[in-house]
Parts: structure tokens; C-alpha cells; sequence
């Protein structure tokens, strides 16, 4: 029903193709306002003041800074966004000559570049992300203008510009980080930005480290000097950020905060262990939240949604050290520059992750009343401000989901040449002292380590880089002091991982570490542990010596570090630690990713301690015995689908019988590793008391190898006598049924199953029937189902639906009877009418969206509609035309509906006109996050859905409301993007006055749900 918005807001767009030669773009600056103009338009959190550190004609269109430790301010400025490749990027200096404050002079340091997007101090220059490269910058000869561009990495995606390679950032941990979401699918511009990558790897070195192609559309880290290089287990679209212990916190879209709870090396020690999300939303206002808004007037193109987060970027943590409570240390500031504003949330840890609130109810920490006003970015500076890049332009929305009447009306590049940068300090300050220079890269060893416990991330960050590189080991006596004795929790901190760049840091300083008193130091003494634990081997005894930690992050980092212990002590603290915490479905991952030989005796201890009244148990055993039966130990496997059958068990024992079919399902046998347990598991199938053991018995008889053909005959006999016997259970009697589903010859039952479709027979056996007819290839299942028509009850019609669905011989069939009248399209649900118009078959597909989109049927519908805009509306009567028709989708605030697209709340002040044109044509655009993608399995089944998540090794496709499905990736044999949005239209589907009744319901939505 909504129209899924572009992110970042980065965006602008030409209304020409992009050339190969720079060219001056027409524009026009009518309806901006003068920098001192726009100053005056912002409304800021009271305490608080802003001020303008630099603009046109210095700056244009900014998208990321960086002040060094001698106070050089680099601007990346990207005019050529989105679609010009010519070269039109740069990298400018910019300086205050007078000493007010104030930028007054602008010298290009590098230009030339494609589009770049960020910018990172490293030794004497630059790092810059410029798809599809990883650039070094340097100037040698102090004139201003670099000398050297050196590839570092290269091999990302150019697409479309939000979603390239971006932000580098300097850990804590001395690796450099990359925000990275990876191509996406163009349907208007694959010639310019058509390019999925290649293996991402060091420019110039042969045979190095390598990553998968586009690294997997995950973030990446790597280290200069060390060459080392590797992905994450996550994805970030444009900015990403650390708080002071180290936790990475990620922005993407319309989710605007995200936290990646378990790191990737974690994740890859266990083979067997197939996770899909490393990461955790973790706002407690929705992750598209509600965002409030006062732009005079706002330029939105017919599609932007209004009220939500839709372009989030440029995350910040906040740790200058200069700002009040509560805004000083445990805040996050997020930019969203379709509603002009800056958004903030005040952050509470909740077990191994966060829960992110809002500071104030209905207001945002800034806002501008300017529609031009485009905060992209932030930046923390050695003052402590808070600077505001502001990308400054009419229009931010990008072309590949604008109409082509937008695109060609012009005006949508008004404001390149614009840009401006803006300083945010407490009331009171005075003027940032750092831009008449700054000594820290003249400090003295002694003076850097004193700057590792600065109030300000920007000394410590830079005090500890510099220190690192250059490698001064007579400093380490200072560090290790520090370490001892400062009473700065952040300057310890610090001083633990220089000593770690420095190749200096002891085992005896980590284990005193572990014992800090800060719980942010003991959790990363933890993880430095875990880097030494080879060489020091006695730290494993003071590590298991935190298994009563009184912090719940220390505990769930101790477990992670503990995985790669193989001792039984250690095994024994990973055991209580995981019981204590178990409720946590992070603990949970974090427990079983430990080595795959692990993984039997943790097993067993839960199978032992196993409480039917707490379901974590069960979801814990699903993923222990699909792990188990997916791996090596064949004899364990074997037991366990003994132990499930023995007894008369429920939940136990199906979790154990479902986690196994799991797991067989992943194995590549050439035989039925079960062959010894069928028997048993078709008696169980069968005839075991309990319906949950029956059907995960018969999901493991699905998952393996055909079975031998006498007892496939004998068993299907059984079948066919528990269908017959009406005294049995439709559930029974309709599991039985699907028994013949292991047949591979199942058309030598196609009689019989058709016996089954009768009226007075039970209607979930009838469509059990169905799903086994839906096996059979070809037109005669269709035909005779079709023949049935009139005499099948709703359900089973539903059922028989998906029968036409997946057989291409079946779809004209389906599509006749849509035609005539005798199947009613409205009957399909919107889960079948996407796989119909997706169809690989152009003919199909045209001939399918001529009958479910109305043709020229749907364009009179959406003019006649334009009538209900004239009549008014009921929100009370709009709530139930809600109910019936949007909420198998979405949910209005969290409430009456399915979790499948945005909330709706969020758009009670769009127009009526916007909202009318979104319900009756949804597929008119969509952004990332939501593109429907097809997914072609190795067994040749092919699924369609979004993507929910994804990590190296699985993606989470989310089918349908309420459906999703788990793939792993070594299953996929390609996978694509399809051109339309799976949501359906409404037009013609419901009357005049109702549409004004729903769009009266949207409006005043924030009313009816109180």
C-alpha cells in the first residue's frame, strides 16, 4: 500500500544520461535560501546552539570530513550523484585564515574521482571510498594537492551510489572499517550502474587475502599495513559507528539503528551452524520510525513518504565529551534528509544488545524549516561539536524511483554547486579554536598517551592511531602505567589496544584487565584474550574466572571468546553461562557457534535439562540437532532419532525429530543415511499418540534419500488404510496423505489421490491430496482440479490455487479460467498474483499482468477514483476497510496487522492525492530493502520474497506475511532481482466511499489508536 522510499539521502538526480565527459549541469537556485537564511530555519533541542562552519562557494554537495591530528579539514564533496560517472568528485582542504571560525579558504586536494562517499586520516594522507576502489591519498610535498593515489582494495560494486562501499572508520581495535549493503537491482539505469563486482582483494598484491564476490554485500575490515582483510557479518548502507567499548552500530533505509551483536569469526569456526542475521533492530520506536517534521514546504516527489524514517544515514555516536546529560556518551544521532531533519536516541543496554528510545515525544534534536535543507552526515570534532554535512538540494530523491514525469520535468540536480557544513555546540560555547591548527601530530609519545584518556573520542581515536603507526615501543612502560593505574576507564581502554597494535601487550596486563572495574574494560580484555590465548595459554583460567560477571555484555563476550576453548573447564562455564542466560537468543547462537565438536556434548545437556515450559529449550534443540545431523558423527545422528521414538514424548522430542530433518536436509549423500531408522520412522509417522512427533517424523522421511522400494510399497499400504478409516482424525487421516509425497513415482497414485477430492470427504485431507497432485507435472492435475471447481469449499480451492502456481504447463490453464470468469482473480491473494506476473516465461507474464492489473480497466479505476478525494471520509469506518484489505501487510503503530511492509501510522500527514496514488498503484517504485527478489535452487525449486536478512552464509526471504524461510547459500544456484513490487493493487477493489474512509483512517490514525 505505501511506497517503500529510497535511503540516503545523498540523492539528487539528472535528467541526462551520464557522460563520458564532464559537463556543466543547468540548474536553478530558486526556493533556496542563503546560508544565513537557512541557519535561521533550523529548530534545535533548547541547551543548544548551531552555527555555520562552512558553505557555497568553499563547499559543494558534502558528504563526509575529516579534521587531522593538525587540524586539516578534508570535505569529500560528490556532485555527481546519482548517475554521473565522469569524474566531477573531489576532496577539498578547506581552512580559516582570520581565525574567526568560520571556513573562508578552499584548496582541491584531490579531484577526478568518480563518486566518492567517504574519508579516513591514515599515516601522512587519506583513505577515500570511491566504487569500486579503496583509495590512499597523500600530498608529499606540502602544497595541498595529493601526489599520490595508491588502489588499496578494489573489486566492490559501482551501483547505484547509496549502496557502495562507504565511511571508513579507525577502530578500537586498529582495523580500518568499510560500510558496505552491496549492488542492488537497476531497472532504468543498468548501463551506468549495472556492475555487481568481483572478488574484492589488495590492488597490488598478488595471491593475497581475497573476499567473495562484492564481499558478499557485507561490511568489510581490513588493515594496510598487515594486509589482512575480511568481511563482517553484517551490512551497513551509508555510515556506520562505534560506541566507546567498541560496539558497531549500523543504519540502513528506513531502519535507522541496528546493533551486529556476534562478530563473523564466530560464525565461521562452525561449519554446521547456519545463522541469517548477525544483527539486532533495536529501536523501541520502530525501526522505520515516526520522525516529526516542520518544513514549510516540502518538495517531495508523488512517492516520498512522509513521516517516517526513509533516507537514514550518517550515524553518529556522540562521545566528544562536551555535551550535557543525557547526551554525553549513550546517544546515537542518525541524519534524514527527506524530512530535513536530525534525529536522536538515548541508549539502554538490554542483555547482549541495546534498546534505542527517544529523548523527546512528537520532536527532533534539529529540524529546518528549509526543504532544501539535506543533513547526510556527521562528524565528531576535537572541540567536541557535533558537525552537520549538509548536501543541500530541491530534490533528494533518486531517479530509479521517480516517475518518469518527475525525472523529466528537470530541476532534479538544482543545488550541486551548494553545500554546507554545520557546527552544533552546547549554549555557551565559544569558537572552535582547532581550525587555527591543531599540535597532537607534533605530540611527543609521552603527550599521546596522555591523550588516550581525553573526555573527547576525537584525541583518543587519533592519539591511538598515530601511536600505532609510529611503532615506538619506548612508550610501552607509559601504556602498561596507564593500563595500571589511570583512573579514566576510556584511557585503560585505549592503552590496551595501542599496546595490541604495538605487538606489546602481556598476558599478565590482560588477565589484571579482565578484573577491571569498568565493564566495558573487562569486555574488551576479553576479546584480547582471545587474541593471545594461543601464546598464553594460562589466560584461559582467569577467563573462566568471569563466569559470574555481574555484566551481561562480559558474559556474552566470555562465551563467544570461550567457543574457541576446547578444554572441559571452559566447555562447563559455556554450559551454565548459556542456561543462565538462555531466554536470549543471542546467548543461544553464541553458545552453540563454538567448534562443531562441541556441539554433541552441549546436546546432551540440553536435552537433559530440557523445560518443556520455557520454548527457548525448543528452539535450542532445533538448532543443536540440525547442527549435529548436518555434520560427521553419523552414530549420533542415530541415536538421536532413537531417543526421539522411544518414548511417548512431545515437544522434546519433535524439536529433536525437527532439528534433524534440518540437518539431513543440508548433507550431500549419495544414500539414505537414516536407512536403519525408516522403519521406525514411518511407524511413528503413523501411529505415534502425539501429532507433533508424526509430523516432524514425517519431515525427517522428506529431508533424506528415497527409501528402499518394498518398504516404500509397504509403508504407502499403511498409508492408504489409515486415509480410509474415517473414525481416524482429518490430521491423522491427511498426514497419511502426504506419505505418498515419497514416492518418486507418485503419478502411479494419481488415481487414488483423486478419489480423495470429493465433497463429502474431509477438507484437510482433500488438500492434502492437492499438495500431492501439485507434484504430478503436467496439464492433467489442472484440468482435473479445474473440473472439481464448482464443488471444492474455499479452503480447498486456496489450496489448489498453488497447484497452477507451480507448473509452467498448468499456468494457461489458470489463466483461462481467470479469463471466463470461473476462477475469480480476487481469490488469488498477492503472494500468487506477484509469481504470476514474475513469471520467466515473457508470455505468461505479460498475459498475466494484462488480467491481474486491469489494463486499461485499472486506468479508468484510478481516474474514476480521484472522486473519492471529493468526499469525506469516516476513520472509524476507514479502520475496518483497514482491516480487510491492508492489514495482511502492514500494521498501523504496532497494531492490527502483519509485520510485512512499513507501518502505516507513519503517514497520517501525507496528502490525500499521495496516499490515493500509493494504495491503487504500489508497484509504481520501490527502494532497497524492499525489491522482490527470485531465488533458483540447486533442486530447481524457485521461491520469490524480500530479503528480511542475510550473513556469508544464509539469507532470511520473507516470503509472504508472516512467512519466511531460511536459505542457505551453498542451496542457491542464482539469484535475482525482479522488476515489480509484491504488493497488490487496489484499484477496483473497493468503492468510492471507502477508499475516502481509508485514507480518512491513515490521516487521523495517531486518534483512532489511542
Amino acid at each position: 500500500m505505501t511506497k517503500y522510499l529510497l535511503p540516503l539521502a545523498l540523492v539528487c538526480s539528472l535528467t541526462w544520461t551520464a557522460c563520458e565527459n564532464k559537463k556543466e549541469k543547468v540548474t536553478s537556485h530558486e526556493g533556496s535560501l542563503s546560508p544565513a537564511e537557512a541557519l535561521k530555519s533550523f529548530e534545535l533541542e533548547p541547551g543548544f546552539k548551531i552555527e555555520l562552519l562552512a558553505s557555497e562557494p568553499l563547499v559543494a554537495s558534502p558528504v563526509d570530513m575529516e579534521i587531522d591530528e593538525d587540524g586539516r579539514m578534508y570535505v569529500v564533496e560528490m556532485p555527481g550523484y546519482p548517475l554521473d560517472k565522469s569524474g566531477t568528485g573531489k576532496i577539498k582542504l578547506l581552512s580559516d585564515t582570520d581565525g574567526d571560525g568560520v571556513m573562508d579558504k578552499s584548496v582541491v586536494f584531490a579531484e577526478d574521482l568518480t563518486l566518492p562517499n567517504g574519508i579516513m586520516r591514515w599515516k601522512k594522507g587519506v583513505i577515500v571510498t570511491d566504487a569500486p576502489d579503496v583509495l590512499y591519498l597523500e600530498d608529499t610535498d606540502g602544497d595541498g594537492k595529493s601526489d599520490v593515489r595508491k588502489k588499496l582494495l578494489t573489486g566492490f560494486s559501482l551501483s547505484n551510489p547509496h549502496v557502495n562501499v562507504n565511511n571508513p572508520i579507525y577502530g578500537l581495535d586498529n582495523w580500518v572499517y568499510l560500510s558496505h549493503l552491496g549492488a542492488i537491482g537497476t531497472r532504468k539505469y543498468g548501463t551506468e550502474f549495472g556492475d555487481t563486482g568481483s572478488e574484492v582483494h589488495f590492488a597490488d598484491q598478488a595471491g593475497g587475502p581475497q573476499l567473495p564476490k562484492n564481499a558478499s554485500s557485507n561490511n568489510v575490515r581490513f588493515r594496510p599495513d598487515s594486509r589482512e582483510l575480511e568481511l563482517a557479518s553484517s551490512r551497513s548502507q551509508f555510515g556506520h559507528t562505534f560506541d566507546r567499548w567498541g560496539s558497531h552500530l549500523l543504519t540502513h533505509n528506513q531502519n535507522h539503528i541496528y546493533h551486529e551483536v556476534i562478530a563473523a569469526r564466530y560464525l565461521a569456526r562452525n561449519p554446521s551452524l547456519v545463522v541469517s542475521n548477525a544483527t539486532q533492530p533495536i529501536s523501541d520506536h520502530g525501526d522505520a520510525t515516526e520522525v516529526f517534521q516542520i518544513t514549510t514546504n516540502p518538495d517531495r516527489q508523488l512517492f516520498t513518504p512522509v513521516g517516517v524514517t526513509t533516507s537514514s544515514s550518517g550515524i553518529t555516536a556522540y562521545l566528544g565529551g562536551l555535551f550535557p546529560a543525557p547526551y554525553d556518551g549513550n546517544v546515537t544521532f542518525v541524519a534524514e534528509s527527506v524530512s530535513n531533519l536530525v534525529h536522536v536516541d538515548v541508549l539502554k543496554e538490554k542483555g547482549a544488545t541495546f534498546v534505542a528510545g527517544r529523548q523527546h515525544p512528537g520532536k527532533e534534536f534539529l529540524a529546518s524549516k528549509d526543504s532544501w535543507s539535506r543533513p547526510v552526515n556527521m562528524y565528531v570534532g576535537p572541540d567536541g561539536a557535533l558537525y552537520v554535512l549538509d548536501y543541500y538540494r530541491r530534490i533528494i530523491e533518486h531517479p530509479e524511483w521517480m516517475s518518469d514525469e518527475a525525472v523529466e520535468a528537470g530541476g532534479l540536480y538544482d543545488g550541486h554547486d551548494m553545500g554546507r557544513i554545520y557546527r552544533i555546540t552546547p549554549t555557551g560555547t565559544g569558537k572552535p579554536d582547532w581550525t587555527k591548527g591543531v599540535s597532537l601530530g607534533k605530540s611527543s609519545p609521552k603527550a599521546l598517551v596522555a591523550h588516550l584518556a581525553d573526555k573527547n573520542i576525537w584525541w583518543r581515536q587519533n592519539a591511538q592511531r598515530l601511536l600505532v603507526d609510529r611503532q615506538d615501543v619506548s612508550i610501552v612502560p607509559d601504556l602498561e602505567q596507564m593500563v595500571s593505574s589511570s583512573t579514566v576507564p576510556e584511557g585503560r581502554l585505549h592503552a590496551l589496544w595501542t599496546l595490541q597494535g604495538l605487538n606489546k601487550l602481556s598476558a599478565p596486563l590482560i588477565a589484571a584487565a579482565l578484573a577491571d572495574r569498568e565493564a566495558g574494560v573487562r569486555e574488551n580484555a576479553v576479546r584480547l584474550a582471545e587474541l593471545h590465548l594461543k601464546t598464553a595459554p594460562e589466560l584461559e583460567k582467569a577467563l573462566v574466572g568471569l563466569e559470574k560477571d555481574p555484566s551481561d555484555k562480559v558474559r556474552f563476550q566470555l562465551l563467544c571468546t570461550l567457543g574457541f576453548v576446547a578444554s572441559g573447564e571452559a566447555a562447563a562455564v559455556r554450559q551454565r553461562l548459556l542456561f543462565r542466560d538462555i531466554q536470549d537468543e543471542w546467548v543461544q547462537i553464541a553458545a552453540i557457534s563454538a567448534d562443531s565438536s562441541q556441539t554433541v556434548p552441549l546436546l546432551k545437556e540440553v536435552l537433559a535439562r530440557y523445560d518443556a515450559a520455557q520454548p527457548a529449550y525448543g528452539s535450542l534443540v532445533r538448532r543443536l540437532t540440525a547442527m549435529v545431523a548436518a555434520g560427521r558423527d553419523l552414530g549420533e545422528v542415530h541415536q538421536l532419532v532413537r531417543m526421539a521414538l522411544s518414548g511417548k514424548g512431545k515437544q522434546r522430542e519433535a524439536a529433536v525429530l525437527e532439528g534433524l530433518a534440518q540437518g539431513v536436509k543440508r548433507r550431500k549423500d549419495a544414500t539414505n543415511i537414516l536407512a536403519s531408522e525408516l522403519p521406525s520412522l514411518v511407524d511413528a509417522a503413523l501411529t505415534h499418540p502425539v501429532s507433533e512427533v508424526r509430523k516432524a517424523a514425517l519431515d525427517v522421511l522428506k529431508s533424506g534419500k528415497p527409501m528402499p522400494k518394498a518398504l516404500l510399497t509397504a509403508s504407502l499400504q499403511r498409508a492408504e488404510k489409515v486415509i480410509g478409516n474415517t473414525s481416524l482424525a482429518a490430521a491423522d487421516r491427511s498426514l497419511a496423505v502426504s506419505l505418498f509425497g515419497l514416492d518418486e513415482n507418485l503419478p502411479a497414485h494419481i488415481d487414488f489421490l483423486k478419489k480423495l477430492i470429493q465433497p463429502k470427504e474431509e477438507p484437510e485431507v482433500q488438500m492434502a491430496a492437492i499438495r500431492m497432485l501439485d507434484k504430478v507435472p503436467g496439464k492433467e492435475t489442472g484440468a482435473f482440479v479445474l473440473s472439481k471447481w464448482e464443488s471444492l469449499t474455499p479452503d480447498v480451492r486456496d489450496a489448489a490455487l498453488d497447484l497452477f502456481i507451480t507448473d509452467k504447463e498448468r499456468v494457461p490453464l489458470l489463466l483461462d479460467a481467470i479469463e471466463t470468469g470461473k476462477v475469480q482473480s480476487s481469490g488469488l491473494g498477492y503472494l500468487r498474483g506477484v509469481r504470476l506476473m514474475s513469471h520467466s516465461d515473457d508470455a505468461l507474464r505479460d498475459r498475466a499482468r494484462a488480467l491481474l492489473t486491469g489494463g486499461e480497466d485499472k486506468e479508468k479505476a484510478i481516474k474514476e477514483y480521484q472522486k473519492s478525494l471529493e468526499l469525506t471520509g469516516d476513520p472509524n469506518k476507514g479502520m475496518q476497510v483497514f482491516v480487510q484489505h491492508c492489514s495482511i501487510c502492514h500494521q498501523v503503530r504496532g497494531e492490527m496487522g502483519v509485520v510485512f511492509g512499513p507501518d502505516l501510522g507513519t503517514v497520517h500527514n501525507w496528502l490525500p492525492k499521495d496516499l490515493l496514488a500509493n494504495i491503487l498503484d504500489p508497484a509504481l517504485a520501490m527502494a532497497p530493502g524492499y525489491d522482490y527478489w527470485g531465488i533458483t535452487l540447486n533442486t530447481g525449486e524457485t521461491i520469490q520474497g524480500t530479503i528480511a536478512s542475510e550473513t556469508s552464509s544464509a539469507i532470511q526471504l520473507r516470503q509472504a506475511p508472516g512467512v519466511e524461510r531460511t536459505v542457505n547459500r551453498q542451496d542457491i544456484q542464482s539469484i535475482q532481482t525482479l522488476k515489480m513490487s509484491p504488493m497488490p493493487s487496489f484499484a477496483g477493489q473497493i468503492e468510492q466511499q471507502a477508499m475516502a474512509d481509508l485514507i480518512a483512517f491513515l490521516r487521523n490514525s495517531r486518534q483512532q489508536n489511542k
